[in-house]
């Protein structure tokens, strides 16, 4: 399965309230960071079964590779926007950054890989930019990441 299919299969489990598929797609020592409120760590309480974690439903907008990342974006009315990064490896994922209420810019470092899905090439490395102001018109403060 390709990286970007691992991470929207693992969205799909989730809508479904699927834990043991979810699992499935998730290394047993998942590296995590997450920026943002601390409030609204709704994945976290996701993929731990914290009690409030279905208070909210990740539905992902756009979902594009950048070099060996999978970018993830969504949002739910004009005060819940986020962006994941998730890193597959094996088959299952291994990393994963979370932000809630930024915008971001992603910047892939290395040489970019030829057929990567909703990503902008430019100066021979990979660019991915959140489309959150376009579609939440408020403005986000922002971020770049560089991968």
């Amino acid at each position: 399965m390709a990286f970007k299919e691992v991470v929207e299969s693992l969205y799909e489990a989730l809508s479904r309230d699927d834990a043991a598929a979810a699992a499935a797609l998730m290394a047993e020592d998942v590296e995590w960071w997450f920026h943002g409120p601390r409030r609204c760590q709704y994945m976290r309480r996701l993929l731990t079964g914290e009690a409030g974690h279905r208070d909210f439903r990740f539905r992902p907008r756009r979902v594009a590779e950048v070099g060996g990342w999978v970018v993830a974006e969504g949002w739910e009315g004009k005060h819940a926007y986020w962006v994941h990064a998730w890193v597959v490896e094996g088959g299952v994922i291994t990393r994963f950054r979370e932000y809630f209420n930024t915008a971001v810019t992603v910047q892939e470092l290395r040489p970019a890989e030829a057929g990567m899905d909703s990503v902008a090439r430019g100066g021979g490395s990979a660019v991915w930019q959140s489309e959150a102001r376009a579609h939440l018109g408020r403005s986000l403060p922002g971020l770049v990441l560089a991968i």
